[in-house]
């Protein structure tokens, strides 16, 4: 099975961008994610629809956060990128004519909804700016902390 990571990415891609103080190109982000820059274009160019980022053409140019970091949600983002699917779960028909079929196509509906809604709600309360302190603090973290070596003994 295929997870959908672009939430992840995306997320990945907006810490970047603010943490930049210009604009960064596709091709640089798209490196960040071992991607392609025409998908990291496509996946930007909704985000820009969305009102998260803004484009600059020619030299110089490439992409910037638009929006204010402790006022988006992971939620926001999720949205723009068309609110994927959570679940890799499903019915195994929409319509059964089977009783049983039935039952259980309204316990697995009620069960996701359920879910659906927490996660939902879960992303409603984190901030890209939260994100970004996280980072931070684990930045300092690992700049205090003695490095390991794995192969010493």
């Amino acid at each position: 099975m295929s997870l959908d990571s672009r939430l992840s990415s995306v997320l990945h891609l907006l810490l970047h961008l603010m943490e930049s103080q210009e604009a960064i190109p596709s091709g640089r982000l798209a490196t960040a994610l071992n991607s392609n820059p025409v998908v990291v274009r496509r996946t930007m160019a909704g985000l820009r629809d969305a009102g998260l980022v803004s484009s600059e053409k020619g030299h110089g140019g490439g992409w910037r956060l638009a929006c204010d970091p402790a006022r988006t949600t992971l939620l926001d983002v999720y949205r723009a990128l068309g609110s994927p699917t959570l679940f890799a779960i499903g019915h195994r028909s929409q319509n059964p004519t089977c009783l049983i079929e039935q039952a259980v196509n309204v316990a697995l509906d009620g069960t996701l909804r359920e879910a659906e809604a927490r996660i939902t709600a879960r992303l409603q309360t984190l901030t890209l700016a939260a994100l970004a302190s996280d980072f931070h603090s684990r930045r300092q973290l690992s700049l205090c902390a003695p490095q390991e070596n794995p192969h010493a003994l």
